[in-house]
């Protein structure tokens, strides 16, 4: 097939001239111009207003408006691909071609990313364990990686509204952060994804895969990435274009926390048949420049307490970082586990930093940036298989977060380099024998188990699941002290977690409505200019991609039972509820180009009603070392 002239590589900045031919073939094919025009019968009004109109939920092959379309996709073959270019997905791709040079081999290794550069979709508090980073990167110092922070002061508290009580944080706790340091994880990943390009990595930022495809014997072949060209309300623009398919031996998938893909595969291959449902938290972040006087680069600050109660878990961060101006990143992290369908964790998190222990930090300083994205917390109980023919599962996709050590890129990165050695060993191995096309590379899940990495989150397997007693957070607090320290996790027995967080929330007429302050505009704000901040942005002309299996679960259970919870767990403004333009009522309105790609929606729904969905490449929030 000929693909010729494209203006692609503009976006690119990690391509390759040797992987030009690659790239263009991403627009190669076009549309045929003899469709028909749209089906009225179709799109007629109903009693329920259409809010989805993406193909997911309205397969293209029973719409006339598609009949003619040229579906036909180009195919690239590679012997590893990578879903997700974070710290896990990078570090296997680094890993793999650190192999591939030490044993003269020729492994084609292609990593997508559905962010426009790599990073951009990248948040976290961040204080990094280090130890997996160096073990992929021992000269990492002369080389100049962004870990310009180490940990210089530890303190942890227990907030109330007016006062903070200091916690001792005795040698040997998850919380000590000895020998680690605070970064802009964003910007460490953007590094990684420079190094994996110099080793000969072939990056695709701003493709999303769309789609797992299969072999006939059920393996997966690999993925497809996302059609771009399509309107509003589904129909095909004169500019549409099929996604590329990248096949591969082995796939794997580094989506990060809850991602889509992951979820097919979990039901296609029973992979959660064996383990707990993950639960999971949602951080809250933002940056500020702050007075010089105040600055204190390298203080760690953690705390629990105020304005969450005891029953719902969470906890802050405030880091001091040291990059060349008097820059902290802070946060807050809410448990989706939580009861109160009034609850609003971006309230919550404005609410915080009026604290009296947090609020002189910020007065007088500036905030530069602000996010959200959710987090795994269900820790060892729900860690699911993690191979199947074909594919693999590695980082915050499967859950590999310490959540009392508030980390989880150490284990993540670790998990990405126990995949690439154990897929390398398969692909060069002379002996190798495969029941299926797809390799199933079932010694990366046995060399974890064998890691530091599985012993790790073992050892705090109860933490987080103590929490769920009459003490509530502070119960998991005294589990902690008395079994944790002094047992090291070898208690004999293995606390459960509740469930899934959506069935957690109570009807509304069972709760009490919070009332939260309004915002000052100097310390708290409001959550549109917050989301503004994030630099986020959609094609505005393309189908939601927060689908609803049923458009009329939204009004006639979420707002009639829980007074419409997803107005208030959106950290981004995605979902409000607007009066019916004709009688009484309400509609869902869903204002997609919001996403900040958090995930929290999919995951706290009540109905389960929600399905997010890869948006057009390139489109999400735009972080600068969030």
């Amino acid at each position: 097939m000929s693909c010729q002239g494209s203006t692609w590589h503009s976006r690119m900045p990690f391509a390759k001239l040797n992987v030009l031919h690659t790239y263009q073939c991403f627009h190669a094919l076009k549309i045929k111009k003899n469709y028909l025009p749209l089906c009225a019968t179709r799109w007629s009004s109903t009693s329920v207003p259409r809010i989805t109109t993406h193909y997911t939920i309205y397969p293209r092959d029973k719409d006339k408006r598609w009949e003619g379309v040229n579906m036909e996709r180009f195919a690239e073959e590679a012997d590893v691909v990578i879903v997700g270019a974070g710290p896990a997905g990078l570090s296997a791709a680094v890993r793999l071609k650190q192999l591939a040079a030490e044993h003269e081999k020729d492994i084609r290794v292609c990593l997508v990313e559905k962010a426009a550069q790599i990073g951009a979709h990248t948040l976290s508090g961040a204080c990094l364990d280090p130890s997996a980073f160096k073990e992929l990167f021992p000269d990492w110092k002369e080389k100049g990686a962004p870990l310009n922070t180490p940990v210089t002061e530890d303190r942890f508290g227990i907030l109330t509204e007016k006062y903070r009580i200091p916690v001792p944080i005795l040698p040997g706790l998850p919380m000590n952060n000895h020998g680690n340091y605070i970064v802009r994880l964003g910007h460490l990943v953007s590094w990684m994804g420079e190094q994996a390009e110099a080793l000969g990595v072939e990056v695709y930022p701003g493709y999303a895969a769309a789609e797992v495809l299969f072999h006939d014997d059920g393996s997966v072949k690999g993925i497809a990435t996302n059609d771009v060209g399509i309107q509003k309300d589904g129909a095909p623009k004169t500019t549409f274009e099929r996604g590329l398919e990248l096949h591969a031996k082995v796939t794997i998938f580094a989506e990060g926390c809850h991602g889509h893909l992951a979820k097919q595969l979990y039901k296609k291959f029973d992979l959660r048949a064996n383990c707990e449902p993950q639960t999971y938290g949602i951080g809250l972040k933002e940056l500020w420049i702050i007075d010089e006087k105040k600055w204190k680069p390298g203080r760690v600050d953690h705390t629990v307490g105020w304005p969450l109660d005891r029953h719902t878990y969470g906890g802050s961060f405030l880091y001091h970082l040291n990059e060349g101006e008097p820059l902290v990143a802070l946060g807050l992290v809410v448990g989706l586990d939580y009861q109160n369908p009034y609850l609003s964790p971006f309230r919550e998190f404005q609410r915080w930093k009026h604290h009296p222990s947090i609020r002189p930090t910020l007065e007088g300083g500036k905030r530069i940036a602000y996010g959200a994205r959710a987090l795994n917390e269900g820790g060892f109980q729900s860690i699911p298989k993690l191979t199947f023919p074909g594919g693999l599962l590695i980082g915050c996709s499967p859950g590999f977060m310490n959540v009392p050590k508030i980390k989880g890129t150490h284990t993540a990165m670790k998990s990405g380099i126990l995949a690439a050695e154990s897929i390398f060993n398969q692909l060069t191995s002379e002996n190798l024998q495969s029941k299926t096309i797809g390799l199933h590379v079932t010694e990366y899940e046995d060399n974890l188990k064998k890691s530091w990495v599985w012993k790790e989150l073992y050892a705090v397997r109860n933490i987080r699941p103590s929490c769920h007693g009459i003490l509530g957070l502070y119960g998991g607090m005294i589990y902690t002290g008395i079994f944790y320290w002094i047992l090291r996790g070898m208690e004999p027995w293995t606390l459960k977690h509740k469930g899934s967080d959506s069935d957690q929330l109570k009807p509304a007429k069972d709760c009490t409505p919070i009332e939260y302050p309004k915002p000052d505009g100097q310390i708290s704000f409001d959550l549109l200019s917050s989301v503004a901040l994030s630099g986020t942005n959609h094609e505005h002309d393309q189908p939601a991609h927060l689908t609803l299996r049923d458009d009329s679960i939204p009004v006639n259970r979420n707002l009639s039972i829980y007074d419409g919870p997803e107005q208030r767990f959106c950290p981004a403004g995605v979902y409000e509820f607007v009066p019916l333009e004709q009688g009484d009522g309400f509609r869902l309105q869903i204002n997609a180009q919001n996403c900040v790609h958090c995930k929290t929606c999919d995951i706290k729904d009540p109905s389960q009603n929600i399905n997010w969905v890869v948006p057009e490449g390139g489109g999400g929030p735009a972080y600068n070392g969030m």
